[in-house]
């Protein structure tokens, strides 16, 4: 996920809510769908993100954005 504001146009990028930590209060988080590999965060080591769990209805909208790119079926 990321927070960069030119993500707001990127076809790829699915916005899923606002950040609410104090470094980045108000701003949008995304999910980046064509960087796949960014989907599995314990192969990146990466921590978890502050949001948590998204809710499924986002979850959808990323899995379908992610579809169009490898197939998924």
């Amino acid at each position: 996920m990321t927070t960069a504001e030119y993500n707001a146009d990127n076809p790829f990028a699915v916005a899923i809510g606002q950040i609410k930590s104090r470094s980045k209060a108000g701003k949008i988080s995304y999910v980046l769908c064509h960087q796949p590999k960014s989907f599995d965060w314990r192969v990146r080591g990466a921590k978890p993100h502050p949001l948590k769990m998204l809710p499924d209805a986002f979850f959808v909208d990323v899995r379908e954005c992610l579809n169009q790119i490898i197939q998924l079926g």
